[in-house]
Parts: C-alpha cells; sequence; structure tokens
C-alpha cells in the first residue's frame, strides 16, 4: 500500500578529503528541493572516486536488503564457535562451507552450499545494543530507545533507500555506473519495502524508526507493500509474561499468497483508469487554484507522492512484476513457501522490471519483541521457524540471481540492528540477550568478491580480534556499489551538511 505516515569525513584511501557534494535539503515536510541551485550543484559534481576504488563504484544497478528484525545470533548462522564451552556454543552443531574457515551452522545447509558466492563480515560492532533499526540503516551518528521508538522526529536522518531514491532524481546518470537516471517515470517505485508497512503488524506498540525519509521528508519514504494472504502454520511466541499463539505467516504461506500495493489491487470493478483520469484532472484543477492562495513547501511532495500513485496504478509491468503466480512451482519452493521466502522472489521480480533498492524485512508479527529477538525460545524457534525460513530464502535467491546472471549488478545485503550474547541465559530458559559488540553481516553480488571473510572475532564471537567494523563501513560500501560517493553530503531542516555516514569508509577488502 502506498502510505504517507504521520508523524570531519574521511575518505575510505585515508587521503585529503576533495570538496564535499552538497545536495539540497527539502522543506519542513521534506516536500520540494530547497532551491534549484542545490540540484544543479548536485547535477555538475562529479561522482567519481578515488581510482583505487574505480572497478567496483557503481557496479550494482540494483540492491535488495533483507533485513533480519530482532537480530540473529552470531553463533547460530555464519560464526559458530563449536569449541567452546556448551553455555556458549549452544545446542547446535556447524558444518563445513566451500570456503576454508567459513562453516556455519548446521541449521543452513542450503546456504552453507553457496558461502562460496558471498562476503560475510563477521566483525560489525557499535556501541548500541538496542533495536536501533535506524541507526543500522541511515546515516544517524547515535541512537537511543526514545528516538529509536519515535519515527517522526525531527532529528532522524534518511534511510538509505530514501537517499538513493532522492539522489537518483536530482541527478544525470551515473558517471562510473551503467544506470538510467530515474525520471519519474520507471514502473517500479525507486525504494521499495515487503511485506508491509515497517512494525505495522506487532499489537499494541508504537512503529519503530527506520525506513523513512527522515530529514528529506515524507515525501521521501519508500512505497510499503501489502501482504494479501494467509497463513498456514502455528506459532507459539513469548515475550515476558506475555504469550502469542496463533497462525504465523513467516512459517508458512498459501501457495495463492501475494504482494501488492493498494493503488494496482484495490481498483474495484467499477472503478476504470478513464475515470480514475478524469478525476484526477478535476482534482489537479482544483488544487492548481488552492496552491495559488496557499503556496506551501509541501506541496512538491504532495505532487510527487500523488503523480508515483497515478503512475502505479498504470503499470501493467509493476502488476507483473508483483505477480509471483508467473514463476514456476519448483521456483517458489526453492524460496520457501513461507512469507519471508516469497518476499524474496518477488523483489528479484521487483528488480527484473527496473527496481533500485528494495527491501524486504523479517519483521516482528503478532507480538512485539518477535521476528529475530531470541530472549526466550532461542532454540526452539531457531529449529522450527527461523533458521530454516533463512536458509531457504536466502540462499534461493543467491542461486536465482545466479542463474539468470544478475548476481553480479544485484547487490544482496543481509543484516540487523546487532547481534546476541554468547553467554546462554538460563533466566530466559536459554535464550540471548542483545549484543552489539561483535556479530556478522552477509554480502553478495553486485561488485562484493565471492567466498571471502572479513574480520576474526575472538573464540566465544564477543569480540572482535581482527578489523572491527563499523554498521556505516557497510552503509558506506553499499553507496559505493550503487554509484554514490559516500562523501556526498544532504543538507538537514536548519540548513546545516550532513556527510551521508558520518565516519563510514568503503569496506576495500570485501570488494571484488
Amino acid at each position: 500500500m502506498i502510505r504517507v505516515l504521520g508523524g570531519p569525513k574521511r575518505l575510505c584511501d585515508g587521503v585529503t578529503r576533495r570538496d564535499l557534494l552538497h545536495v539540497g535539503a527539502l522543506g519542513a515536510l521534506g516536500a520540494g528541493l530547497s532551491g534549484r541551485g542545490s540540484a544543479a550543484a548536485a547535477r555538475e559534481a562529479s561522482h567519481a572516486p578515488n581510482s583505487a576504488l574505480d572497478k567496483s563504484f557503481g557496479q550494482a544497478k540494483a540492491c535488495i536488503l533483507l533485513f533480519l528484525y530482532g537480530s540473529p545470533s552470531q553463533l547460530e548462522t555464519f560464526d559458530p564457535k563449536p569449541d567452546a564451552p556448551e553455555q556458549i556454543r549452544g545446542e547446535l552443531r556447524s558444518i563445513r562451507s566451500p570456503v576454508p574457515g567459513l562453516d556455519v551452522c548446521e541449521l543452513l545447509p542450503c546456504l552453507a552450499r553457496v558461502m562460496d558466492r558471498t562476503t560475510v563480515v563477521r566483525t560489525v560492532s557499535h556501541p548500541y545494543p538496542l533495536h536501533g533499526v535506524a541507526y543500522a540503516t541511515t546515516g544517524i551518528p547515535r541512537i537511543e530507545a526514545p528516538l529509536e521508538l519515535s519515527p517522526r522526529d525531527p532529528a532522524h536522518w534518511p534511510y538509505i533507500g530514501s537517499v538513493i531514491d532522492y539522489l537518483d532524481a536530482i541527478r544525470p546518470a551515473h558517471t562510473h555506473a551503467s544506470v538510467a537516471p530515474r525520471d519519474g517515470r520507471s514502473p517500479v517505485p525507486g525504494n521499495l519495502v515487503l511485506p508491509w508497512a515497517f512494525s505495522s503488524q506487532r499489537v499494541g506498540e508504537v512503529p519503530r524508526a527506520g525506513p523513512y525519509g527522515g530529514f528529506l521528508g515524507q515525501a521521501w519514504d519508500p512505497v510499503f507493500a501489502e501482504f494479501h494472504g494467509r497463513a498456514t502454520k502455528k506459532s507459539r511466541k513469548t515475550l515476558a509474561e506475555k504469550t502469542w499463539d496463533d497462525l504465523e505467516p513467516y512459517r508458512g504461506v498459501t501457495p495463492e499468497s501475494r504482494f501488492g500495493l493498494s493503488t494496482i489491487s484495490d481498483l474495484g470493478p467499477d472503478l476504470t483508469l478513464d475515470r480514475l483520469d478524469r478525476r484526477r484532472t478535476l482534482l489537479e484543477q482544483c488544487e492548481q487554484a488552492a496552491r495559488r492562495l496557499d503556496a506551501s513547501p509541501s506541496t512538491a511532495g504532495i505532487d510527487r507522492q500523488r503523480a508515483q500513485a497515478y503512475r502505479l496504478l498504470g503499470s501493467d509491468k509493476l502488476r507483473r512484476a508483483f505477480d509471483i503466480g508467473e514463476e514456476r512451482p519448483a521456483t517458489r519452493e526453492r524460496y520457501g513457501m513461507t512469507l519471508f521466502g516469497q518476499a524474496c522472489l518477488t523483489s528479484r521480480r521487483l528488480v527484473e522490471a527496473g527496481g533500485r533498492f528494495v527491501t524486504v524485512f523479517w519483521d516482528e508479527y503478532g507480538l512485539a519483541g518477535t521476528g529475530w529477538d531470541t530472549h526466550w525460545d532461542h532454540f526452539p524457534r531457531m529449529k522450527d521457524e527461523l533458521l530454516p525460513g533463512l536458509d531457504r530464502s536466502l540462499a534461493g535467491l543467491l542461486v536465482d540471481l545466479d542463474a539468470r546472471g544478475q548476481l553480479d549488478e544485484t547487490l544482496v545485503v543481509c543484516l540487523s540492528e546487532h547481534g546476541r550474547t554468547p553467554k546462554l541465559s538460563n533466566g530466559n530458559g536459554g535464550g540471548r540477550d542483545h549484543w552489539s559488540r561483535c556479530y556478522s553481516v552477509l554480502m553478495a553480488g553486485g561488485g562484493i568478491a565471492r567466498g571471502r571473510v572479513v574480520g576474526r572475532s575472538d573464540k566465544f564471537a564477543g569480540e572482535p580480534l581482527e578489523r572491527a567494523v563499523s554498521p556505516k563501513d557497510i552503509l558506506a560500501t553499499i553507496y559505493h556499489l550503487m554509484g554514490i560517493d559516500p562523501a556526498t553530503t544532504l543538507t538537514d531542516r536548519q540548513g546545516r551538511p550532513m556527510a551521508l555516514v558520518p565516519d563510514g569508509a568503503v569496506l576495500r577488502d570485501a570488494l571484488a
């Protein structure tokens, strides 16, 4: 559903930084460019990075970001410690992959076979062990719980997908990337989120911050999809004294289940495109008169959102991209008949249709504090839902993209807010709590090296021993591969220049 929800930078090579690229901010609601001069400056500036990174700059035509909300354990995914004491290693074992030294959890057999197509960063580290989705996905320098629970706080920075969408919209084709400029007529939104509006399916809790326009304004929020389908399997979840027992789409969905946008799927039998176009003409005439009486900086943002909605209504290519029924049953099964698996398949179809940045969240559902937030029921949920679901969907996506010749130009990133405590918590029935000092991120395609490990953790996967990596380094690398110089700055609502990722550096050792 398209929704308008209420509410000194260093270069990676360490040499003296060249002039920062300043991009004009949007108005109080982030609606329009603050001035034509700012946009013109963005168009005229060079985006060529240091020559040492020229080869990989802009290699990714598109990005699929998989966000595992709640944060998986590094020990039960990509950094197992089979020789650690049982209170650390837990009850699951590790298995080999084709990459020496890159063992993974035994419940990831499909992923184990394709790790030679990925790079795993095992030493991501930061000081905020809370559900800082905004910290992990924006340039905001620090995060606290009150800010994380206030999505429309003016202090928020724009989501990485929003920044890419914004910069693509105001500048010409990338100097080094084979990506055409987005002129507002693309059949697929440049910044789209599956399976629904983030944090909208948790019961009795306020939404969380993260994937929004931040100081760029609501006009640059992602387009949020809707899920139309039915769950097939039950799940029992525990959060402190609360228990949730109901059907869980992340465990299984019907073959008829689909994703879409309300503007595409909910026209109704009586509202034809011709009738809609006549309504649009009348509405535009009324609004033109109103604008002359009440000019507002939010006008351009409203226009952008409405224009995008009307364009999507008439996009047959986008309708077909959402129609996963066109896929062979064997392909759908490869991804797994779960909400996350089918969303990953849909993301591949959206990228094929021209999507630039597609995010798939493994979100909370029903009871708050779930997703991958396994303080309670850690091993039962790892075995019955989380690891099998991730194994098939992520491996399916990588294999499918590679087989179709698209992996080298499609960046895939699987990340979360933090990791989990090396030591199991007996008080929570064998759960793991928040841990941000050392955890893993997986990257593949779009200029990322194949079969590589970046960083080395200690014997308990609790601290980096070699090559500590900031979440901002991950973001800087995504920007670089998507053809955007991480040294670019935006201007916030107070007119201050803000680097996209303060203190972030491109991970050269992760590049092909």
